[in-house]
Parts: structure tokens; sequence; C-alpha cells
């Protein structure tokens, strides 16, 4: 993968939320819970790679508010996980801090390129 931090995360975050997964299905035999992590856990990096490619700035800007949305509803589970004893304080704090860092480096992208957006000068100005 190329140099790029918010891909890296995602993907690297999406391998830990399969690992947490598989290891709530085996070891604590939960499996409703895990099974909604594992889909917004791992959306969020599927929402930025579509992002890469996307149409237009709202698209792109599309694309990265479904994956704040997905971003933060993982933290949702991962709270849920720890208040009903499927996670320990020291798992819940490691993988929920980068659950964190992400949605605030999504929502920092977000609001760049709405600025970018807002801030463009029209290329022809026309008086009436």
């Amino acid at each position: 993968m190329k140099n790029n931090i918010v891909k890296n995360k995602t993907f690297n975050f999406a391998i830990r939320i399969v690992k947490l997964y598989q290891y709530l299905c085996t070891e604590k035999k939960e499996f409703t819970l895990s099974k909604q992590l594992l889909r917004s856990g791992t959306s969020i990096g599927a929402m930025a790679r579509e992002a890469e490619h996307a149409e237009s700035k709202n698209d792109f800007i599309h694309k990265f508010a479904i994956a704040q949305k997905e971003a933060n509803e993982t933290v949702y589970w991962l709270e849920l996980l720890k208040a009903t004893d499927y996670l320990n304080e020291k798992e819940f704090e490691n993988i929920s801090n980068d659950a964190i860092e992400i949605l605030k480096l999504i929502t920092s992208i977000i609001k760049t390129t709405k600025n970018q957006i807002n801030n463009k000068q029209p290329l022809l100005k026309i008086n009436n």
C-alpha cells in the first residue's frame, strides 16, 4: 500500500476488528454484537477506499460521511461489548482509541474538503 494514512489505518483497523470478531465468537461465544461490530468496523475502510475514486468532491464527502457514521457506530458496539463484560478495560481502551482516532481523522478530512469547496472562488464574475 502507498503511504496513505487513512487507507493504512482503516485497513489495519479492519484486520483488528476481524480478529476481535473471531475471538468473541470462539472464546466468548458472543455472536450478535460481534457481527454488528464486524460489519461497521470493516465498512469504515471500504468506504474510505470508495472515496478514492469518487466522481466529485461532493461524492468524496458523501463516502467519507458514511465512513464517519460507521466509525461512530463501531465505537458504540465496542462500548456495549465493554459494558456487558465481553471486553475488559485494556482490550476496550486499545481498540476504542484507534476507532476514535480514525473517527477524528475522517471528520477532519470531511471538514477540510467542505472548506475547500466553500472557499473556492468563481472563475468568472459577471456584473449585471
